[in-house]
């Protein structure tokens, strides 16, 4: 597999680690676009890529059938999104069992959203695990995975508070779990403000920034006000007017992304996790314009299987 180059002064200096998050397919058109999108990203070396994995199971075998692809065809690291949303002990651990047999090391555990979308009520199953830190837990009961969990810089909308929140990233932690990803954000303060109470609450693993290019302003708009997410005014009148100039909406996505990460990296970030929705030109952009680059021979990477 090709090896992450940089050319020249790179304004990350050469720390900054990269992880992309892609979703299972669920047609053959959006299949051949993961692919194309997991090849077109993978020379940049990521420490891992997530695959994410629908409520109640709902993505489980497209979910492994990636992972496995991604084991089989390429050099990358995956990581398995796991939640228990309508789902017993038994069945989530048969789950990871499952997972574990196929080869995968690295979970990503999160509770998950309840079956009807966000913002409605969770309710746990009877017999199930009823959060994150339960879940962590058992997956470190069954074997020693590598276990990524989220933190949210603006607090769960369910948690009545940033002290409720913060404990439950706590219990996670005590539980096995050895990083944090954040929900996305755009207000590098708030983030910067999150880790602070973090680490005053005895909290010292890596939270990892989530960052989300913005595809689609509206869209985005519309999920930051569902998961608790902040818009800033300034984000949006970067964006204002474009909604019928995809290729200007797209370089000033690049741009404002771009921006983000190297104010971040001033403040001593190193790690970051994209999330890609599975289209790679724009991520591919951004990693760019920061800095990285993939090898030139041969433009991309290609799987084992063909080598």
């Amino acid at each position: 597999m090709s090896v992450l180059r940089r050319s020249g002064p790179s304004p990350l200096g050469d720390s900054m680690n990269v992880s992309f998050e892609f979703f299972p397919p669920r047609s053959g058109d959006m299949e051949s676009q993961l692919w194309e999108s997991i090849m077109r990203l993978a020379p940049f070396g990521p420490d891992f890529v997530s695959v994410t994995y629908g409520a109640g199971g709902s993505t489980r075998q497209p979910t492994l059938a990636t992972i496995k692809r991604i084991l089989e065809e390429t050099e990358l690291s995956p990581a398995a999104h796991l939640t228990c949303v309508n789902a017993s002990r038994e069945q989530v651990d048969a789950v990871a069992r499952e997972f574990w047999q196929a080869g995968v090391r690295h979970f990503v555990a999160l509770r998950g959203d309840a079956p009807e979308g966000i913002g409605t009520a969770y309710n746990a199953h009877p017999d199930g695990y009823r959060n994150a830190a339960e879940l962590v837990a058992g997956l470190k009961a069954f074997a020693d995975f590598e276990i990524t969990v989220s933190a949210y810089p603006e607090k769960h909308p369910e948690s009545p508070d940033f002290m409720t929140d913060i404990d439950m990233l706590k219990r996670k932690v005590d539980n096995g779990a050895t990083r944090a990803i954040t929900q996305f954000f755009f207000d590098n303060d708030t983030y910067e403000r999150y880790v602070e109470r973090v680490r005053r609450a005895g909290i010292y693993i890596p939270i990892v920034p989530g960052i989300l290019p913005v595809h689609n302003f509206q869209q985005v708009a519309k999920f930051a006000g569902l998961c608790g997410a902040s818009i800033p005014d300034w984000l949006a009148t970067r964006f204002e007017g474009l909604d019928k100039d995809p290729q200007t909406r797209a370089l000033v996505a690049a741009a404002v992304a771009a921006d983000q990460v190297m104010d971040l990296v001033e403040r001593g970030v190193q790690d970051f996790h994209f999330y890609t929705m599975n289209r790679a030109q724009l991520v591919y952009a951004i990693c760019h314009l920061l800095g990285l680059r993939a090898p030139k021979a041969g433009g991309t990477v290609t799987s084992i299987a063909a080598a």
